[in-house]
């Protein structure tokens, strides 16, 4: 059960995640990421990229996470329509974006994001529900 919304924050946008562990949130954080840039829908996933991230703490890794695979967006040049994390543990997050080639055209480039920020954020579990609010340099 992974979704994900956008929010205003003054000149910056955000998303508030959830899913029913911490891999599906981290997952619906590239997704909500993704969604700013482009549309993920018109990826077609042919490709799965490897995409992994090491920090000191949970929040500190969603931000890794989310860096790296903007990263490979902005620098390698992929459009990601889908997002598989296969470890997750304290300090460490491993897995795949998937997705192809991007191409402004075909994917309906929305915008610019420059970085995730550690500004509002938030990483929590309740009642086995995960949440997360990212808010986004763009």
């Amino acid at each position: 059960m992974r979704r994900f919304e956008t929010i205003e924050h003054t000149a910056d946008v955000g998303i508030v995640a959830y899913g029913s562990s911490l891999a599906e949130v981290f997952e619906a954080c590239a997704l909500g990421m993704m969604s700013l840039i482009l549309d993920p829908h018109a990826v077609e996933g042919r490709q799965e990229v490897p995409i992994s991230a090491e920090a000191g703490d949970a929040k500190a890794l969603l931000v890794a996470w989310l860096s790296e695979v903007l990263f490979l967006v902005e620098a390698e040049g992929w459009a990601f329509g889908d997002f598989r994390v296969g470890e997750i543990a304290h300090s460490l997050v491993r897995g795949r974006g998937v997705g192809e080639p991007l191409d402004a055209r075909k994917h309906g480039l929305h915008g610019e994001v420059k970085a995730a920020t550690y500004h509002m954020l938030e990483l929590a579990e309740e009642d086995g529900l995960w949440k997360a609010r990212v808010i986004f340099d763009v």
